[in-house]
């Protein structure tokens, strides 16, 4: 699966969500080390966006299929990062973004 250029990445998700700092499963600390801040979030949604993805696995279905895609993440300040991008194709056929974490399982391979 390609993420089509349409796919639904939800301000609200990347800004008030990845990029603020939680608790528990934080993100935030990572997409800093990055580059990425709150006040421009709209570098992160471009750059998932951007990615460039190296393998994709499908996830398990229900009322929609759920997709993990692995890729490079590449921050504004030059750093990059293996991750993992999940995402739902919904019962619209409409492809959404859910979440990204750190792929542990490709941080060691080159691009």
């Amino acid at each position: 699966m390609i993420i089509p250029k349409d796919a639904i990445i939800a301000e609200e998700k990347v800004r008030d969500y990845l990029l603020v700092h939680r608790a528990k499963n934080d993100k935030s600390k990572l997409l800093r080390r990055l580059g990425y801040t709150h006040t421009d979030y709209w570098e992160l949604i471009r750059d998932i966006r951007l990615l460039t993805f190296r393998r994709r696995i499908s996830g398990a279905q229900t009322l929609w299929r759920v997709y993990a895609v692995r890729g490079k993440l590449y921050g504004p300040n030059g750093t990059s990062l293996a991750i993992k991008t999940i995402w739902i194709l919904d019962l619209e056929d409409k492809i959404r973004f859910v979440t990204l974490v750190p792929d542990m399982e490709d941080s060691n391979d080159e691009t």
